[in-house]
């Protein structure tokens, strides 16, 4: 029994890995472009209490290689209570292509970021004909706009997203992050996401860009103001209307900190897993296995050692690929460390991080029986 158990948990393990690799693979690397036939670009950046955050993300969009008077920046302000406003026009006083726009009043059933978009979009120059969503956490290098523009063109593309490099900086960010990006590489297909015959789709909200007939066309991010997913379910949308939908390696050009520790992580994640995962069952499903998995890595080869020390020969067996598997998951675990930029005792770690991501996971499929979420001093429904 030891040894069934050990090769069926290792051969788990390999086929994890390799579906995790061949996902990589799909994800092609946005390449670096000059700017080209240049078409008018707004970029709206919804921000909510960004004071930390929003004059960094500015001053690398003010940076880009772009023609200044091709670009226009709508940072709109969502209600913050910190002084973001300010900090805004400080800036847009000094940049003619900066503009702070105050969000309208949450109507019923809205989220405050598509509210906050919907209204930058309102708020856009008449001759745009590209709209840019970037969060306010994001930090841009000077060639982003540039090449995003051209890639969404050369790929006749209706949206183009990016995924960013993510700066871990708290132990709470090195434990769970890698771990959940991880945890999406073996649960999704992206083959079948990115493929153009498939009906579903993936993208980021953090860094979206499509044509303004595009948008107008799906009807704007209205469509899914009730969504916690907004832009997973506008991207659906979109790909469902027969457009072309993309998601890219922008990590060279485009880099973000979403969380600052506990505080910030815990219900960031928390409010829209469920979601990610395909819903309550799946969510809770999907935690058990990668707590089930995750351990294995440290307690199947012990549970072999002790059993062969009291005299089961299976168990002996059992040792060798128990430890093969063990040996590549955290050897996988450690080479994400080093791909993180982060110290790699934190490969070492990777089972505490899924079992605080169960934790976090089940926190998740709480709020949503509850029928509410929390999310910076709103409550959702």
């Amino acid at each position: 029994m030891a040894l069934v158990l050990s090769v069926v948990w290792a051969s788990i393990v390999f086929w994890l890995i390799l579906r995790a690799f061949r996902q990589r693979n799909v994800l092609r690397s946005l390449r670096m472009a000059a700017p080209e036939n240049s078409p008018f670009v707004t970029i709206v950046v919804p921000a909510r209490d960004e004071a930390a955050n929003i004059a960094a993300c500015l001053e690398s969009l003010l940076a880009q290689n772009y023609p200044r008077e091709r670009l226009h920046i709508i940072v709109v302000d969502d209600d913050s209570s910190d002084g973001t406003g300010a900090i805004v026009q400080a800036i847009a006083d000094r940049a003619g292509n900066v503009r702070l726009v105050p969000s309208p009043p949450l109507p019923p059933g809205w989220k405050g970021k598509v509210n906050a978009c919907c209204a930058g979009v309102a708020a856009a120059p008449p001759e745009t004909e590209w709209l840019c969503f970037l969060d306010a956490d994001m930090r841009a290098c000077p060639a982003l706009v540039a090449s995003a523009v051209h890639a969404a063109q050369t790929n006749a593309l209706d949206l183009l997203s990016l995924a960013p490099r993510q700066e871990l900086k708290s132990f709470a960010e090195r434990l769970i992050i890698p771990c959940g990006l991880y945890l999406l590489s073996f649960s999704q297909d992206l083959g079948e996401l990115q493929s153009p015959d498939s009906d579903d789709a993936t993208a980021t909200g953090q860094f979206m860009l499509l044509p303004r007939r595009s948008y107008e066309e799906a009807g704007g991010l209205a469509v899914v103001r009730g969504s916690i997913v907004e832009d997973l379910d506008f991207a659906r949308l979109i790909k469902r209307r027969g457009g072309r939908v993309l998601l890219l390696d922008g990590s060279k050009m485009l880099s973000t900190r979403m969380y600052d520790g506990w505080e910030t992580l815990w219900p960031g994640i928390a409010k829209n897993l469920v979601n990610m995962l395909g819903g309550t069952r799946a969510t809770i499903a999907t935690a058990a296995a990668a707590v089930t998995l995750a351990w294995g890595a440290v307690l199947l080869p012990l549970l072999d050692v002790a059993a062969c020390h009291q005299g089961a020969q299976d168990a002996c067996i059992a040792i060798v690929p128990a430890l093969a598997g063990s040996a590549a998951a955290f050897g996988l675990h450690i080479a994400g460390s080093l791909y993180f930029r982060i110290p790699f005792v934190y490969g070492f770690l990777f089972p505490l991080g899924y079992a605080a991501g169960a934790m976090i996971a089940l926190d998740s499929v709480r709020w949503r029986l509850s029928g509410r979420v929390t999310w910076k001093g709103r409550v959702y429904r």
